[in-house]
């Protein structure tokens, strides 16, 4: 699924975590120097919310949290009706055949010949 906010359009940008050494000159060193730089990607804060959108139609949109701090969507209201309780009904006992004796091998009583 693609990380992008269905209102504004926000995607991931493109960046870089930079590894530094040294003591700064503030801190009384010689300065900090760059070691090794890896790229690396800014996501943005995307969130799963439920909404009315402009047709009246209620779903679910990925929306960044700005988005919802600016007030760009308005969220569904709770629903209030309750589902019915269904009570199972029990099934109707089922009453078996007697098992017949199987045939053929005799139990351990039987002695060899």
């Amino acid at each position: 699924m693609a990380k992008i906010c269905e209102l504004t359009g926000k995607a991931p940008m493109k960046g870089s975590i930079i590894w530094r050494s040294g003591k700064s000159k503030k801190s009384g060193g010689i300065g900090t120097h760059i070691t090794a730089i890896t790229k690396r990607r800014f996501f943005p804060n995307l969130q799963r919310v439920k909404a009315i959108l402009p047709g009246g139609e209620v779903r679910y949109v990925r929306v960044t949290a700005a988005a919802l701090k600016k007030g760009l969507i308005t969220k569904a209201p709770k629903r209030t009706w309750v589902k019915p309780e269904v009570k199972p009904e029990a099934p109707a006992p089922v009453a078996k055949a007697p098992k017949a004796p199987k045939a053929g091998k005799q139990g351990k009583t039987a002695k060899k010949a």
